[in-house]
Parts: C-alpha cells; structure tokens; sequence
C-alpha cells in the first residue's frame, strides 16, 4: 500500500529534520499513521463508519504502537534507530489514563519516526515500516469488523 507519494511539500535534509523536537516530529508522524491505518481500513473492508473508527482506534492506541515499536526497532537503520531512541526518551507529554508510562513513550517513539521520514521525503520507507506493522492485523481487523 502506497500513500503520500507527491504532497508538494518541501523535502528537509537529515540534518534539517533532526532540528525537530521528538515531540513536534511525534505532532506530524501521528497524523501520517493515523492517515495510513484509516486508508489500510478502508482499503480492508467496506464498512459502516462506527465500526471502522473501533477498528482505527484499536490501531492507533499507545498499546498498540508500543507493540509496533518491538516488530520495527530490528529493522531499522542506525539513523532511523537513533530517531526511534530520542522519541521514545522525550519527555513533557501527558500519559493518557489508559496507557502506562513505557507504553505512551513507545508510541511517541514511532509518532516520531513517522514524522521524521515524512519530512525528509521517505515515503517508501514509510511505507515499508507500516507495512511491517500491519503484517499480521488482518486476523485481528476481522474480528472488529464482525
């Protein structure tokens, strides 16, 4: 599944994106994850709207992000590893009442790695690490969808 592959937008260097705090790079890679898990839904089964929302929110929530960081963080480059790291120890966000600390900071992590490949114009890459974070969620969509 491709998405985001011409926006006109100004593609940043490395150098450029790394500028960034953890959490303003977290602010825009949750939107680009978000965008991703609504298209692979809709894309999955033609639905009516409440149940496509329970199934995004099972998708987007802390818990399930912080397990996403466990299937990317092995697959990872050192640069991409090292934006993982820094948005994983940012501090100053408030932990929602239904995640735990490691959780949240997990989830910010990949928010971040998100955010940082859609600045510098990864959208390959960025489509590779969803991917591999939607590798076995069809048997789980399936039984939200029932």
């Amino acid at each position: 599944m491709t998405l985001f592959t011409d926006m006109n937008k100004k593609i940043l260097t490395e150098s450029e994106a790394r500028q960034y705090s953890p959490l303003a790079l977290a602010f825009l890679g949750d939107s680009v994850y978000d965008t991703l898990v609504r298209n692979f839904l809709l894309c999955k089964a033609n639905m009516p709207v409440a149940k496509l929302h329970t199934a995004k929110i099972r998708l987007v929530c802390a818990e399930f992000q912080s397990e996403a960081y466990e299937k990317v963080e092995k697959n990872l480059s050192e640069n991409e590893l090292a934006v993982l790291k820094r948005g994983r120890n940012a501090t100053g966000n408030k932990v929602p009442k239904h995640a735990d600390v490691a959780e949240y900071r997990r989830a910010t992590a990949v928010e971040s790695l998100f955010g940082y490949l859609f600045l510098t114009g990864k959208n390959d890459r960025i489509n590779e690490i969803f991917n591999l974070i939607m590798e076995n969620v069809t048997a789980d969509f399936e039984t939200v969808a029932e």
